[in-house]
């Protein structure tokens, strides 16, 4: 739990450092630090500490992306947090996307990271790859997008699919090809064929 949160913290604060410079971008998400604490006289030796966040508690993505939600959508710390969503994927390459955004206001905590299967950079996080593919597909950039010049997924991703699908397609069949040959190049000029 420490090492997926703290590491998303990292990548917050390389998005922090490009956006906040940004003339009109205002405030960036901040992911709390989290800590593991050890209590050798509890029967639970080991325990998790990290800042109380008090306010209305937000969910501005969910691990699964499928769930349609107003305040992420509609609010500004909800379209800051899907930038960060993007920025972060495009950095990697698409090999990674910090996931399970949540928390009050600007301040998040209990974050997921999805990684490829072969994970990035030595890095496996702790979500389905399925996260990574749901985001591409609906994901929908925003203002704060277009201020970090982020493209838009969709539309690169549909014209992939495209461009595989028409290759495909006028790629012929091997078994399906029939070889004509003109009819003049069939008979070398001066023979004539005869019926006897």
């Amino acid at each position: 739990e420490c090492y997926i949160q703290n590491t998303a913290r990292e990548y917050a604060k390389i998005y922090a450092a490009e956006a906040e410079p940004l003339e009109g971008f205002g405030e960036v998400p901040e992911i709390i630090p989290i800590f593991l604490v050890h209590r050798p006289a509890n029967n639970i030796p080991y325990a998790t500490v990290e800042e109380e966040l008090v306010g209305e508690f937000v969910k501005y993505s969910v691990r699964d992306g499928k769930e349609v939600n107003f305040l992420r959508r509609d609010s500004e710390a909800g379209q800051k947090c899907c930038t960060f969503q993007h920025w972060v994927y495009d950095k990697t390459n698409g090999s990674l996307l910090v996931t399970d955004l949540q928390g009050v206001g600007m301040k998040l905590t209990d974050v997921g990271i999805a990684t490829l299967a072969k994970g990035y950079k030595g890095f496996k996080g702790n979500c389905s790859i399925s996260f990574i593919e749901q985001f591409r597909a609906l994901h929908q950039c925003n203002k704060y997008c277009e201020m970090l010049g982020l493209k838009p997924l969709r539309t690169t991703h549909q014209k992939q699919r495209k461009a595989a699908a028409l290759k495909s397609k006028n790629l012929p069949n091997s078994s399906t090809v029939k070889k004509t040959v003109p009819k003049k190049a069939r008979e070398p000029r001066g023979f004539f064929s005869s019926e006897h």
